[in-house]
């Protein structure tokens, strides 16, 4: 008996597969939709619905961070601050952690609203139904820790590990690049005229310590300690590290003088462009390291002179 030809075959094939790529299409689909749930550091669980599009930032280290991780796209509203790439200076500026406009941020539709802690806002923009991620690195490893949570919240976690380890490695590579000379100087790092210092708990205060330099703060002084005067002049550093904005009239001060790095003209002014990558916490730490480093060399050679051009900045800075 001779068998026939089987003419449905290809139907069944053709049906086989659309329901294969039904079943792709509906786990991909699953995927995007799957809700992305977190703890930011106020210890409060925040869950999105999916991988935002619409992200306000509230934060120049987490904008930068935002944009280092390749979604700088997303980004539809800033605070005054963050200016950094170049591209976010061309998106709507809400204000700063104090005076953030409501009206505009909401007019804004974000799918989630990334700040820092001490933002003042997140109870009204909670209030309103926002989706509020309050995040405040301070230490490197609070660095290490934002990065990963914001690339949860991105969907682009294998990317943020990959930006520490690389943020990790040129660090050491700054740390490898010093001479023997340039190691062990004591130093007093200023971030604000108040005086507050940058202590050995602090991010800027880590990044000393791998350069091989001795913080004249102490661990136990917090992070950014407001300083007596006469502690920095008792404590006698060898270097200075300060900005720009805060420089004018420093050796002036009531017994600076007599301070060595005063002394011998080893203090390193920031230019503004320079204080804004020191002191944000953020994927822009490698590039500190280096500064900080090209200072230590610098100092360890002999004076090291100050910045030529007049004192000019748009707002920048950690806030």
């Amino acid at each position: 008996m001779t068998s026939r030809p089987i003419r449905s075959a290809p139907r069944w094939r053709a049906t086989i597969a659309a329901v294969l790529v039904g079943a792709a299409a509906a786990a991909l689909g699953g995927a995007q939709a799957a809700p992305i749930t977190l703890k930011d550091d106020r210890g409060h669980t925040v869950t999105l619905p999916d991988v935002p599009r619409r992200i306000v930032s509230l934060l120049p280290s987490l904008t930068e961070t935002i944009c280092e991780l390749g979604d700088c796209g997303k980004v539809v509203g800033v605070d005054r601050f963050s200016n950094f790439p170049a591209t976010v200076q061309k998106l709507p500026r809400l204000g700063g952690l104090d005076d953030t406009s409501i009206e505009a941020l909401v007019a804004l539709k974000p799918d989630v609203v990334v700040l820092g802690v001490s933002a003042r806002v997140i109870d009204r923009l909670e209030g309103l139904g926002l989706k509020v991620v309050a995040l405040e690195p301070k230490s490197m490893a609070d660095v290490q820790r934002v990065l990963g949570k914001m690339g949860r919240i991105l969907g682009k976690e294998d990317d943020a590990r990959r930006l520490w380890n690389r943020i990790d490695g040129h660090i050491a590579q700054s740390a490898a690049t010093l001479p023997a000379s340039a190691r062990g100087l004591s130093v007093y790092y200023e971030v604000d005229a108040g005086p507050y210092g940058a202590g050995t708990a602090s991010f800027m205060g880590e990044i000393l310590a791998r350069l091989g330099a001795k913080n004249i703060i102490p661990a136990e002084l917090g992070p950014f300690p407001k300083l007596n005067p006469e502690f920095v002049v008792r404590a006698d550093p060898q270097v200075i590290m300060v900005g720009q904005r805060n420089a004018a009239g420093l050796p002036q001060r009531p017994g600076w003088q007599a301070i060595r790095a005063v002394r011998t003209q080893r203090i390193c002014v920031w230019v503004p462009a320079e204080s804004d990558v020191l002191v944000r916490p953020g994927p822009r730490m490698s590039e500190a390291a280096a500064l900080m480093a090209r200072c230590l060399r610098d100092a360890a050679i002999g004076p090291v002179p100050w910045p030529t051009t007049p004192f000019n900045a748009p707002p920048g800075g950690m806030r």
